[in-house]
């Protein structure tokens, strides 16, 4: 435990600091999906300055199904922790492509998520931690956010989360 408070303490911020968020992701061990493209009448991001305003994703797995279902009843907290990190790696590459370089993001400004589940579920913030934490990951106290995680009673297509995005950039 004490080497975890160390590591998270003193080594995280010179890890983060010291690498780009394309050098984070590939020590993550995680690689960019292409940026999906809109699935009906609107586009992935709209800017207006310096603010990105991403269109909701939802969460495919790695042989790019969608992964659908109800978190609490089709899928666990941790199937959906995993389903909001794959819509996070789908932002990214929303951002990559309109940006170019991740290095532009100056702060992940605001997460909406939304969470398909069960009425009995109450775990949306577990569930959206996935999306956050893999922020987090890749852009240090940049990737720090506010955030909305809600739970609906359905979602486009089944899938299992959908989340959008706000997005200062320099």
């Amino acid at each position: 435990m004490k080497i975890v408070l160390v590591f998270i303490t003193f080594l995280l911020p010179v890890f983060i600091a010291a690498q780009t968020p394309e050098e984070r992701l590939v020590k993550l061990g995680l690689t960019l999906p292409a940026a999906p493209p809109p699935a009906a009448n609107y586009v992935n991001v709209v800017r207006t300055g310096n603010l990105l305003y991403l269109a909701g994703k939802g969460p495919t797995s790695a042989d790019g199904k969608w992964i659908t279902g109800k978190v609490g009843q089709d899928l666990t907290i941790e199937q959906g922790y995993d389903a909001a990190k794959s819509v996070a790696l789908a932002q990214l590459a929303v951002l990559k492509n309109e940006l170019g370089d991740l290095s532009k993001v100056k702060r992940i400004v605001k997460v909406n998520g939304f969470i398909n589940s069960t009425p009995e579920f109450t775990d949306h913030p577990k569930v959206m931690n996935g999306y956050s934490d893999l922020m987090v990951a890749v852009f240090g106290d940049k990737g720090k956010h506010a955030r909305s995680s809600v739970g609906v009673c359905s979602l486009p297509l089944n899938i299992a989360v959908e989340v959008e995005m706000v997005v200062e950039v320099e």
